[in-house]
């Protein structure tokens, strides 16, 4: 419990330090009390995904996986989601698409034959049942409603000037979000101190980058869910 607190206290920190680069580079679109709703929106999502920090024992108990913390998290996102300074379609729980698709969707197609030819490589097999449900589902579903769902919403309240990249409006906010996208993946805290892990940040910070691109260029979550089902599945069925 107090590692995942340590954990939780120090991807907010790191990101509260680029956060106020920026909000000194861009005062003029800055707003403060987005971002600290941002950052307070993490730590409550790592609360519901961490099971309240490991206080919940997790269910089913002989799973090997943490589909109740994934459902908790989920679950409360879609709540935040639905709040009327939010809304589905806002967050980019919507199916339809901007105009002129075909370049996201060219966009999408390589992303997913780059999975298909890293999952070729891994060789690491079929996995068990349990595992290739919860891959191919929870995951993004649950990270991609928040960190480039209600999260990406706030950030970009909180920093609100945009650069239109390849048609896509990206701005600072959304580089957070990939940020901590990385660090909750490579940057933790355990045995006594903070670890971070260079190529782990990296293989999940870059391709959230893709993501956030798809998100902003399409205004729907669907891609992104896909891309992200297909990064972690297809290692489980190849």
């Amino acid at each position: 419990m107090i590692d995942e607190l340590f954990t939780v206290l120090g991807q907010v920190g790191v990101v509260a330090v680029f956060g106020a680069i920026g909000a000194v580079l861009l005062r003029r679109d800055f707003r403060l009390g987005w971002f600290i709703a941002a950052l307070a929106l993490y730590v409550l999502y790592d609360g519901l995904l961490t099971r309240m920090f490991f206080a919940i024992p997790n269910y089913p108990q002989e799973s090997s996986w943490n589909w109740l913390g994934k459902t908790m998290s989920l679950a409360g996102m879609l709540i935040v989601a639905s709040l009327p300074m939010f809304g589905f379609r806002r967050v980019g729980l919507t199916v339809e698409q901007r105009p002129n698709f075909r370049t996201p969707l060219i966009v999408f197609l390589g992303l997913i034959a780059l999975f298909v030819y890293l999952a070729i490589g891994d060789r690491s097999g079929i996995a068990d049942f349990e595992t290739i449900a919860f891959q191919w589902t929870m995951p993004s579903l649950d990270e991609e409603l928040f960190y480039r769902g209600v999260l990406l919403l706030m950030m970009n309240e909180a920093f609100t000037r945009k650069a239109t990249i390849l048609g896509a409006p990206i701005g600072y906010g959304g580089l957070l979000t990939s940020l901590l996208f990385g660090l909750a993946h490579g940057f933790g805290y355990a045995e006594g101190s903070f670890q971070f892990d260079l190529m782990t940040f990296a293989l999940t910070g870059i391709p959230s980058l893709i993501l956030l691109w798809l998100r902003e260029r399409t205004g729907s979550l669907l891609l992104p869910m896909l891309g992200h089902s297909a990064s972690n599945g297809l290692f489980t069925v190849i």
